[in-house]
């Protein structure tokens, strides 16, 4: 018999050996305690909004998909998906079978379709991607798998081009000066030399 809690050392009887603890149960309440941190950070990923949508493992979801922080994908997802400043996060269960176009992706799953993202794309070592990549910065670690062309300075040509032109929006025009011409000459020194001639002429005939 083994107690657990009060002593340092287990308590055993004279007949029985002490018996250690099989490492299928450690193996399995490590992977427990994995899943239980997983839910436990994606619960607060939710609260705190940075996570808008999940598609969890034995879900399909079927059209056009659109959200704005972040979208978490471990199911199956078909037709198309977009967000203009969010970030697309595929699990290694999750399949998604669309084209998509997002500011971020986090690739660790199967994609059959293009992918652009305007900012980043990260091919993780389990990624399978069939398609077309587009994007100003890519990481691919070693084991993803690619079946397609991928496109990285015209992306990063439009991204220099949008930062231009949202550059030029929030510029502040600066005043400017014109200087006008003086075309006519000024006849008030002349007036005056006159009016003190006239002066001095008086003042010799008094």
């Amino acid at each position: 018999m083994i107690r657990m809690g009060r002593g340092n050392r287990p308590e055993t009887n004279d007949f029985q050996e002490p018996t250690q603890p099989a490492p299928a149960n450690y193996t399995s309440e490590t992977a427990g305690a994995r899943a239980i941190s997983e839910s436990d950070s994606m619960a607060r990923d939710i609260k705190e909004g940075r996570l808008s949508g999940f598609v969890g493992h034995g879900t399909t979801l079927t059209g056009e998909t659109e959200f704005h922080a972040m979208l978490r994908v471990d199911g199956h997802l078909i037709g198309t998906v977009s967000s203009e400043s969010g970030t697309l996060i595929i699990g290694t269960n999750g399949q998604v079978d669309a084209n998509i176009m997002v500011a971020a992706a986090m690739v660790n799953g199967t994609v059959n379709g293009d992918i652009f993202a305007t900012e980043k794309l990260h091919l993780g070592r389990t990624a399978r991607v069939m398609g077309n990549i587009q994007s100003p910065r890519l990481i691919v670690e070693e084991g993803a798998i690619l079946e397609g062309s991928c496109n990285m300075l015209k992306a990063r040509e439009t991204q220099e081009e949008e930062a231009v032109t949202a550059a030029a929006q929030y510029e502040v025009p600066q005043p400017t000066s014109i200087a006008i011409a003086d075309d006519e000459p000024d006849d008030s020194d002349a007036y005056l030399t006159d009016e003190d001639e006239d002066e001095a002429a008086d003042a010799a005939t008094v």
